[in-house]
């Protein structure tokens, strides 16, 4: 015989919240490998000129993200299962997790948040080197310059840096889209990455609300299955 009353209730709550959760953890799982995979974001990070490349602060966020995604789908089949079960050492075990997980959660935020322009400065820099040193490149160095602004302005759809557009256009006048406006590359360039980095930011917040109500009825039923006389 199980618990009864309003603690029934609450295990049916915590069982619906972690299967909320464990959704949740689906959703971080599939943005993350979808972010990895961006056709936009993979084709300029990818770039590499004359052995230096596009910083990888980026992949390595995305990376954490995915290995988040992953212990939260773990952890929320733990909460569903243990609810379901009523058993308090795996309702304990689910709890310890949780504190952990939402420990991390506000670490990563609160670095994220000191750090939030630091992915769009290294991309913008790694595009700025490239930009600075085509202007003295030698003939047999100009190629590769100009096929790494190519992939720069047709992914982005922009062409130069700050008022340098009139002189981009005139040394590699081939290298902008036919089609494209007078934004600079460091516009767009942010523009992309705050973003994503929007997106991240919101699920953050939604999974976490989500995490507060799980401790909350967690706790509850655990030690409402303590005190109950069945055990």
């Amino acid at each position: 015989m199980g618990v009864e009353g309003c603690t029934k209730c609450i295990k049916y709550m915590l069982f619906f919240f972690n299967f909320v959760f464990w959704l949740a953890g689906c959703v971080v799982l599939g943005v993350s490998l979808w972010l990895r995979h961006d056709n936009k974001t993979s084709s300029i990070l990818e770039l590499k000129y004359e052995g230096a490349e596009a910083p990888s602060t980026f992949y390595i966020s995305i990376y954490i993200l995915i290995a988040v995604g992953a212990v939260m789908m773990f952890v929320g089949f733990l909460g569903c299962y243990g609810a379901i079960q009523e058993s308090q050492c795996l309702l304990g075990t689910f709890f310890a997790c949780l504190v952990i997980l939402f420990a991390c959660e506000v670490a990563a935020g609160i670095w994220g948040f000191m750090h939030k322009d630091t992915i769009s400065k290294e991309v913008i820099s790694f595009y700025d080197s490239v930009f600075d040193k085509s202007s003295t490149a030698t003939e047999e160095q100009k190629p590769a310059a100009v096929a790494v602004l190519k992939v720069f302005h047709e992914t982005l759809n922009c062409c130069g840096k700050g008022d340098t557009f009139s002189i981009v256009k005139q040394w590699f006048k081939d290298t902008c889209p036919k089609d494209f406006s007078t934004v600079n590359c460091h516009t767009k360039i942010n523009d992309l990455f705050t973003d994503k980095i929007h997106l991240i930011g919101f699920a953050a917040l939604a999974v976490a609300v989500i995490m507060i109500f799980e401790m909350i009825f967690s706790m509850v039923l655990c030690c409402s299955i303590r005190n109950s006389p069945v055990y």
